[in-house]
């Protein structure tokens, strides 16, 4: 008999696998995602209706029920999330202490998401706050659902690996945006003392242009304005569109390195000349973690039949492959 210990262990240790590696190892974790997707898409359209007064006064009960029934499921979720999370997969992360673990997993951009998703529904038990407020924080709930997207994945990735030259970026812009509005200021104060008073309020100016808006609500009037204006708003074509660049550039790098980290795995599936239906369904997880399309992996995978010169087996019913052998190879597996 199991004791107490390594049944509650067990017990932790399948709540991880449902909401974190369920999603491609049972079909309950892919039941559990899709309705809990299913749920934060439903308070988000909730929240958006309850913003309108005649929907508030014909229905206000129904969306406070809604809210309580939602707030007290990703509840759940999110204690469950902090209590099995010592059973992560990798233990380079430091999540396996019962304590530091779980406190260091709080901490994490996800653990923070999912409980800004809770929290508002708490603070109006003991704070009074504005329903405005709560609403829009409630909006966070939508963060959630970049859990279960590999593009939100991939987008998060991505701005993770460029933060220093984005930052960069962002900081040359915020300069020339303070001395845009300076030069500005100087040269337009005493012409437009309503609109350019001040530098803060020259600085409206100078992002709405440096940004190819240009509301035309407030403009230079003098010559050394007008001039200052011109080469504002050629130098900010380039310096805006410079963090797009770095994004488009961390995209492509992401996506091929994804898809050389999918090449590998099937040049590994294929090392011995044999696919069998394990390796199959570990390429298919694979495809689904990395966000490679159908085709994509339809691609990759013929290229490593035809490089290691192995013959494809389908199934008479259904025409999908059942398994891969090398050429020459006469036993089945």
């Amino acid at each position: 008999m199991l004791g107490g210990g390594s049944m509650v262990g067990i017990k932790r240790r399948r709540v991880y696998e449902i909401l974190d590696a369920g999603r491609t190892d049972s079909a309950l974790g892919r039941t559990v995602d899709i309705a809990l997707m299913t749920l934060i898409s439903l308070n988000v359209i909730a929240v958006i209706l309850e913003s309108v007064p005649t929907y508030e006064a014909a229905y206000g009960q129904f969306f406070f029920a809604f809210e309580v029934f939602s707030v007290a499921l990703f509840t759940i979720e999110y204690l469950c999330r902090v209590w099995s999370v010592v059973d992560h997969e990798d233990e380079s992360l430091g999540y396996r202490s019962p304590i530091m673990g779980r406190l260091r997993y709080m901490l994490t951009p996800m653990a923070i998401i999912d409980l800004l998703a809770i929290i508002p529904f708490y603070l109006t038990i003991f704070f009074q706050v504005d329903l405005r407020f709560l609403r829009v924080l409630r909006l966070f709930r939508i963060f959630k659902l970049t859990r279960y997207s590999s593009s939100m994945t991939l987008l998060l990735s991505v701005l993770k690996e460029e933060a220093k030259p984005i930052a960069a970026s962002m900081f040359v812009l915020i300069l020339l945006v303070i001395i845009a509005a300076s030069m500005t200021y100087l040269a337009e104060h005493t012409a437009q003392p309503d609109k350019f008073g001040t530098i803060p309020a020259a600085m409206w100016w100078a992002i709405i242009t440096m940004t190819t808006v240009g509301y035309g609500d407030v403009i230079p009037v003098t010559v050394f304005g007008k001039i200052l204006g011109a080469c504002i708003g050629i130098i900010g074509m380039g310096m805006v569109a410079l963090p797009a660049g770095l994004l488009a550039s961390g995209f492509n790098s992401a996506l091929h390195r994804r898809r050389r980290e999918y090449e590998e795995a099937v040049e590994e599936a294929l090392v011995d000349g044999v696919l069998s239906h394990a390796e199959i369904k570990q390429l298919e997880e694979a495809q689904e973690e990395l966000g490679i399309t159908a085709e994509d992996a339809m691609e990759l995978l013929e290229t490593g039949l035809r490089r290691s010169g192995a013959a494809v087996y389908a199934c008479p019913h259904c025409n999908k492959p059942l398994y891969h052998q090398s050429a020459g190879l006469g036993d089945d597996e």
